[in-house]
């Protein structure tokens, strides 16, 4: 087995006297062609490209000697450490670091970036990633082949940013690009690169920073969830404040525990209506698609985003014709358009779609709608009575059914 394993990050400037060291006294070395065709490599030592980090840590559990590991930037960031250091490998590892990619990509932009998220995009991962760069103002993107700054652009039509795309950091092939988003489609770029999408909102402002990331989206003194519908009749949207039919704070508490929206999801809202569960799923982290005919009703959800300082992306057109060009979902609520708009969604296989009913005839109709199309169905009958404290007399009864299905492949 190995002696030790050092792992040295590299961001292209000159190696520290430590990592000068671990390399001269080397007897395997692993690293990317650049990494190996570095001078401080001994030329006695064994030379493993690193593709897979799994396969060179199975040939380092082996080695008798003393290994090295280079990688670019900091190594214990979305990096080859955690995957040295797996248990099945059995491997002690020593650090080295160096600058990590993504600090150094901020510093060519001359951008702060503890406000930023910062997300891996491979193939697999890429719309999750491109969820992230909707719901948030400010985005590094670490890619990789297949799923680079071109991928990014397409997947983002519609939704403007501005890209600064960092390609080969810390070589002398090196380049910083600003461009807009629809732009970077057109164009072929280098790996490896880092993306900072920006865009879609104000920056994080720098007094009362305390956190890494993005701030939960919450106006001044306003505080939970499930918000009475005044709440979201401000910022210029139309003074009656519509709500529309089962947005009521109780029903919509319970749409969002069924839907659960996350970071990195895309979230539909269908019938959006004064724009709150848009609203409170955004400030889940989840990226938004607020569908509503009504151009007033469209208006207010822009407004209310606005209030909350959330991103979201608001479309006018009457579903189901509305959502064939809109990108995959992975949760859905629907507010209204009955089992065609039902069926249209399914068609789309969400992982989870909640809508409800105001009879139980109508109930049945959509939970056979969604039975058919391969959902998992539950309903529950939900009761509130809004009542006045000042004479503890009711003052509003609500009753509704709450459909919450679950993709039956995903079903318990």
């Amino acid at each position: 087995m190995a002696d030790r394993v050092t792992v040295i990050g590299w961001d292209g400037s000159p190696l520290t006297r430590a990592a000068t060291a671990a390399l001269s006294a080397a007897t395997l070395v692993a690293g990317a062609a650049h990494h190996l065709a570095l001078p401080e490599v001994p030329h006695g030592a064994e030379r493993i490209r690193l593709g897979s980090v799994d396969l060179a840590a199975r040939r380092i559990a082996g080695h008798r000697g003393s290994a090295v590991v280079l990688a670019d930037g900091d190594p214990g960031f979305f990096g080859v450490v955690r995957t040295l250091r797996a248990p099945e490998h059995g491997l002690e590892v020593e650090v080295v670091p160096a600058v990590s990619s993504v600090a150094t990509a901020f510093a060519r932009a001359g951008m702060p970036w503890e406000d930023a998220r910062i997300v891996v995009a491979h193939p697999r991962t890429l719309r999750r990633a491109v969820n992230v760069c909707r719901a948030h103002h400010k985005v590094a993107v670490l890619t990789s082949p297949g799923a680079g700054p071109a991928e990014l652009a397409l997947l983002l039509e519609g939704v403007h940013r501005t890209f600064v795309i960092c390609e080969e950091l810390g070589t002398d092939r090196e380049q910083v690009t600003v461009l807009t988003s629809d732009a970077a489609a057109d164009h072929v770029w280098r790996d490896p690169n880092v993306v900072i999408v920006v865009g879609g909102g104000p920056e994080q402002r720098a007094e009362g920073t305390w956190i890494a990331g993005r701030h939960p989206a919450c106006p001044q003194g306003v505080r939970g969830w499930a918000l009475p519908a005044d709440a979201y009749r401000g910022g210029g949207a139309d003074a009656r404040g519509g709500s529309g039919e089962g947005e009521g704070p109780g029903l919509r508490a319970a749409q969002l525990a069924h839907l659960g929206p996350r970071t990195g999801d895309l979230v539909w809202d269908i019938g959006s209506g004064s724009g709150a569960l848009a609203v409170e799923a955004a400030r889940f982290g989840a990226a938004v698609l607020a569908v509503d005919s009504d151009p007033d009703a469209c208006a207010r959800t822009t407004a209310a985003a606005r209030a909350f300082g959330v991103q979201l992306q608001v479309v006018e057109g009457r579903a189901p014709h509305v959502l064939e060009r809109l990108p995959e979902p992975d949760v859905v609520r629907i507010g209204g358009g009955g089992a065609p708009v039902v069926t249209a969604v399914a068609d789309r296989r969400p992982e989870r779609i909640v809508t409800h009913a105001s009879t139980r005839d109508e109930a049945e109709a959509l939970g056979a709608a969604l039975t058919e199309n391969g959902y998992t169905v539950s309903c529950s009958l939900l009761q509130s009575v809004e009542l006045d404290t000042a004479a503890w007399a009711e003052r509003e009864r609500t009753v509704v059914f709450l459909l919450s299905a679950l993709r039956s492949d995903l079903a318990p």
